[in-house]
């Protein structure tokens, strides 16, 4: 289940339309070709996975949030 660049090009639209900022940009990983890598202006901030079940392709967006990195 591997990305395509046109795919990577794709949901890296959507989510820069969806979060309204151009600074969001995908990145292949090195040793899994099932998810790729989010930025948002350089810095790493989630993983985007691909699923396909029964000829459906879907996309899961997983963004994990350190305590320690919460506002006060």
């Amino acid at each position: 289940m591997s990305f395509s660049g046109e795919e990577i090009t794709r949901v890296q639209k959507t989510l820069q339309k969806r979060f309204n900022n151009e600074e969001v940009t995908l990145r292949r990983r090195d040793k899994a070709d099932d998810s790729v890598e989010v930025y948002m202006s350089g810095e790493f901030i989630a993983l985007v996975y691909k699923d396909e079940d029964e000829g459906e392709v879907s996309y899961d967006l997983n963004m994990s949030i350190l305590e320690e990195d919460l506002l006060k």
